[in-house]
């Protein structure tokens, strides 16, 4: 049977940057063996497929799956996903601003659509859960440094250490000093079997705030995930937002950063970040940005 489906570029404003999603507005009928060969054969980070909501006051549920594995929330496709399906005519449009919730592996997640004439502009997901750090047994920064082909004075040190931290997916926060040890980042695969294969945090997001203006600049590895980079990180933006916050001498308001992600890769991605605190506690964090329709067709996905 033929399956329409879309791809777009998110956290960009620009066709060819960003991080590319593959979304089927209609997947109802497929089995989670289709589901997972389809977004294998697209092999993005993540491919989205669309379903009526099991709730009818929410707008749909969403299943996302990397090329290995279905996960229960991810940014990118999140804010994506709203996207595609509001320049698709899939949803109404009612303002210039229109609230809608996917249902999601974590939950419920709202998501504001930002509109100019008619077509969607920015799109901006509120977290279903809130960031949230693992308590994991610290790391040796000279493992780690083999394992990112680094030094260990690249690495911030005590006053920023390594830390897995989630909001639905985990990751390892690791900041370093600068762009240039960035840069010069890769991953080993035999020494990430060795340190993290059977960590609680096996995606690595590294960052610095060495960057033109933005708070942060990142790069995210996710070997278990079958993905050598990825050029935008929702997910990871989202719990980035606890891991920032604990170090910025705030107890009320709002906390703000502008990430900067897929540079090294050349597909540029901006993600803007928020996060409501009360108290020293985080109760609310958005992650959102621009995105760009690509392409449109069908895909043939016969039964198994």
């Amino acid at each position: 049977m033929r399956y329409k489906f879309y791809t777009a570029d998110v956290f960009t404003d620009q066709i060819f940057g960003g991080n590319p999603l593959a979304v089927f507005p209609n997947a109802e009928g497929l089995t989670d063996e289709q589901m997972q060969l389809a977004a294998k054969e697209f092999n993005l980070s993540e491919t989205v497929f669309v379903f009526p909501p099991d709730q009818p006051e929410h707008s749909r549920r969403l299943r996302i799956f990397t090329p290995a594995r279905e996960i229960p929330f991810a940014g990118h496709p999140t804010v994506g996903t709203a996207f595609v399906l509001a320049a698709a005519g899939e949803l109404e449009l009612a303002d210039d601003e229109t609230t809608i919730v996917f249902e999601e592996g974590v939950g419920p997640v709202p998501v504001n659509i930002q509109a100019r004439d008619g077509r969607p502009v920015f799109t901006q997901l509120s977290a279903a859960r809130m960031p949230e750090q693992i308590m994991a047994p610290p790391l040796s920064i000279t493992d780690l440094a083999d394992m990112l082909s680094l030094e260990a004075a690249d690495f911030v040190g005590d006053d920023m250490p390594p830390q897995a931290w989630s909001a639905g997916l985990p990751f390892l926060f690791v900041p370093l000093k600068n762009r240039d040890a960035l840069q010069r980042a890769r991953v080993r695969i035999d020494q990430w079997e060795r340190v993290l294969a059977s960590y609680p945090a096996t995606e690595i997001y590294l960052f610095t705030h060495d960057t033109d203006g933005a708070a942060a600049r990142a790069r995210m590895f996710a070997p278990a995930m079958y993905i050598a980079e990825d050029p935008a990180t929702g997910a990871a933006a989202t719990a980035l937002a606890g891991y920032l916050a604990q170090f910025a001498k705030v107890e009320n308001g709002l906390l703000g950063w502008v990430i900067e992600q897929g540079f090294e890769m050349g597909r540029p991605s901006i993600l803007n970040v928020e996060a409501d605190l009360a108290g020293g506690v985080i109760t609310a964090v958005r992650v959102g940005g621009s995105s760009v329709l690509v392409s449109e067709g069908e895909m043939e996905i016969p039964e198994l």
